[in-house]
């Protein structure tokens, strides 16, 4: 019995996994990895796989990074925790500084949680707290648009919208106002990005008219829609939203966990629109990988509806027993040194050319609607007809066929239902990403072969998809 088998059998035995039918281990078996560095995992056998979704869009500097594990091996020298309700440390207190620094104009203020999820509950929590601080009480739900997705606690379920995360919890859901997605997937024949996010805008502009008594925030993912299948759109959209938001006063929260940190070709996604929302979330990149963190960070405006004397209870008595952890803040600022001191998002912009280069022949592919490419974050999308754009089935589960195939070829290449994306390490070199789509093309003249896929009977969905 070889070491992986061995490993899977003990972890089958106790373990259950996120985002995972547990029933499909049954037949696709579980890899147990004994070790990574830089783009690479081993598993017990010594096989090796090319992590192309930085193992979950965190680990942007690659596996086993010498500078971020020196610096937490040195901050465990020091204090591993203390809690941050009436104590603080320096490294809290230095990356805060640098966060503000670094993120757009008029974000004076930081909190930290343990996750992005428990990030977006911050913002939310926050934003309906200020309303009400303000003497608005009745502004307290939110608007988003379709196809988003914010995470999996209750609140940050309520305002996304993949059906396969979302509807089996509609009864403990918030009442939220969903407005249609500016994916320019769905744009019409010879039109822009541009033009398309600009009319879909009208949308969100009559439902802020009609409902902005009432709203607290318009939460969004700016410029691309990572779980809904990394959909993606014009920065426009933002700046117009920008705009909106300040004429019928409601907040603009920016999910920017995965986006954040150089994905979309600049530091920070809101820089392409030239925008400041009032809150940013911020999470996954900013520890390179290495530890749980999120930020959310906001204005001195929406810091000082807090601020007053204990006896008003006008404070925002949220916390988590790990904010602001040491350890965290201490790979955080490693992270950004990295950015600093390597001139990162320079260098991106090579390497998203040739990703651009390598994956533009998939275009002409007869099972594919579209090659589409935000900065560092590229993704095809397979269709039944690619006339129509006519989506395969779900149950079909034909990324499944091309996440298999990867792996047998030595790479991690996990789809969002038919969208085969990749979202690598910044470490990252031209030849990998050659192998890479070398690998997408096999795997999606696999997967679209009728023989191929795998599929089941349940009808109950059409749009549901396989997990990301």
């Amino acid at each position: 019995m070889s070491q992986n088998h061995q490993w899977m059998q003990r972890d089958l035995r106790v373990l259950w996994h996120p985002c995972t039918q547990m029933k499909d281990h049954e037949r696709l078996p579980l890899i147990p990895i004994r070790k990574a560095s830089g783009v690479w995992l081993e598993d017990f056998d010594g096989k090796r796989y090319l992590d192309a979704v930085s193992s979950w869009w965190v680990n942007v500097f690659g596996h086993a990074n010498v500078r971020i594990g020196e610096r937490v091996k040195a901050q465990l020298d020091t204090i591993e925790h203390v809690m941050l309700a009436g104590f603080s440390h320096a490294p809290v207190v230095e990356l805060s500084e640098r966060l503000v620094a670094i993120t757009p104009d008029g974000l004076s203020r930081v909190f930290y949680a343990d996750n992005g999820s428990s990030g977006i509950e911050v913002a939310l929590k926050m934003s309906h707290h200020f309303w009400v601080n303000s003497g608005q009480a009745q502004k307290k739900r939110f608007i988003t648009l379709t196809n988003s997705y914010h995470g999996e606690t209750v609140a940050a379920m309520s305002v996304g919208d993949v059906a396969l995360f979302t509807d089996t919890y509609k009864a403990l859901l918030l009442d939220c106002i969903k407005v249609p997605s500016p994916d320019c997937y769905l744009r019409g024949e010879g039109v822009s990005w541009e033009q398309h996010s600009r009319e879909m805008f009208a949308e969100m502009e009559k439902t802020l008219a009609e409902h902005a008594g009432e709203v607290a925030a318009v939460i969004v993912e700016p410029l691309i829609q990572g779980a809904g299948g990394m959909r993606m759109y014009h920065p426009i959209y933002l700046r117009l939203l920008r705009e909106a938001c300040d004429r019928y006063q409601v907040h603009l929260i920016h999910d920017e966990i995965a986006v954040g940190f150089g994905r979309t070709g600049t530091l920070f996604a809101c820089e392409q629109a030239q925008i400041t929302p009032d809150f940013l979330i911020l999470s996954k990149a900013l520890t390179g990988g290495y530890l749980p963190m999120a930020a959310c960070l906001t204005t001195d405006n929406i810091y000082q509806a807090f601020y007053d004397d204990y006896a008003s209870l006008r404070g925002f008595l949220h916390s988590h027993t790990y904010t602001g952890n040491p350890l965290a803040c201490a790979a955080a600022l490693a992270t950004l040194d990295i950015f600093e001191q390597d001139d990162v998002i320079r260098a991106n912009r090579a390497l998203a050319l040739h990703m651009q280069k390598a994956f533009a022949p998939l275009a002409a592919h007869s099972h594919v609607a579209e090659v589409r490419q935000t900065g560092m974050v590229l993704a095809v999308e397979m269709v039944a007809d690619k006339a129509s754009k006519r989506p395969y089935p779900w149950q079909q589960r034909r990324g499944l066929a091309v996440y298999q195939h990867a792996l047998s070829r030595g790479a991690l290449l996990r789809p969002l239902g038919s969208v085969v994306y990749l979202l690598p390490p910044y470490v990252i070199t031209p030849e990998q990403i050659d192998f890479l789509a070398e690998v997408a093309f096999e795997g999606i003249e696999l997967a679209t072969r009728e023989t191929e896929a795998f599929s089941y009977a349940d009808k109950r969905y059409p749009d549901f998809r396989d997990t990301g």
